[in-house]
């Protein structure tokens, strides 16, 4: 294990019980996570699960003329891999890292081992999937009903929740990718945001000056959505140190 990154930078792993710790943290392997990296394409067969630790992964389902959107982002709260424990193999989504930095490899076949074992991994993160898809739903309400500058705003705070720091590397291409709308609306909105004084945005770096701001100019799906996450998994916040189911 690398000397400056540790598993436990990742909170679901962070969260394991000590026993299952011991099993699976010699298996997992430090990788590198540069940004635009494909983890797999849709109807890939998921040869490996990923803890990110200071990366964010974006899951997006791609149309067959190009356009995309994305329906969750994965950080340190949580892992990519979800359909393996599902009943399936493969998924109709893609997962591209869309923040470098850094994540925790698993194969598989150890990580489907460990979970059909009946440890406190399988409740672990079985709360975990139901947080992940309360995000999916609400993402579609949000892109449905929402204007792109509370969407920005939605996207904006649930990346800051899973990076260390305030600053955030993307492109207006990048975020009109992910959110599936034209690249003019994201320069309007971030343009909005920076009169508020809620950011500053130049050369595909955002820096947060006032997230109390960007928080009131969003919409309610962002307080949904991390309601049930801390009340699903409280020690991404910090509430409790889980240790057992």
């Amino acid at each position: 294990m690398s000397k400056q990154h540790k598993p436990q930078q990742n909170h679901l792993l962070a969260a394991l019980p000590a026993e299952v710790q011991g099993r699976l943290f010699p298996d997992l392997k430090l990788i590198d996570m540069p940004y635009g990296k494909v983890l797999y394409e849709s109807g890939d067969i998921m040869q490996h699960v990923y803890f990110p630790t200071d990366s964010i992964v974006s899951l997006l389902y791609v149309m067959e003329n190009g356009a995309s959107a994305e329906v969750s982002v994965v950080g340190n709260e949580g892992f990519v891999g979800m359909a393996l424990l599902m009943g399936g193999d493969s998924t109709p989504s893609q997962a591209i890292v869309q923040s470098a930095g850094h994540a925790y490899r698993l194969a598989a076949d150890l990580f489907k081992e460990e979970f059909h074992r009946q440890s406190g991994m399988q409740v672990l993160l079985l709360r975990y999937m139901q947080a992940l898809i309360t995000q999916m739903t609400q993402t579609a309400v949000c892109n449905r009903h929402h204007s792109v500058e509370q969407q920005l705003c939605r996207w904006l705070l649930l990346c800051l929740d899973r990076v260390p720091g305030d600053q955030l590397y993307m492109t207006q291409e990048l975020m009109a990718n992910m959110l599936g709308v034209r690249r003019e609306g994201i320069t309007e909105a971030a343009g909005s945001l920076q009169k508020h004084g809620a950011i500053k945005y130049a050369r595909g770096r955002i820096t947060v000056l006032d997230r109390v701001m960007i928080e009131k100019l969003s919409c309610e799906c962002y307080a949904v959505v991390r309601k049930e996450t801390d009340r699903l998994m409280p020690f991404f916040t910090g509430q409790v140190a889980l240790s057992s189911p």
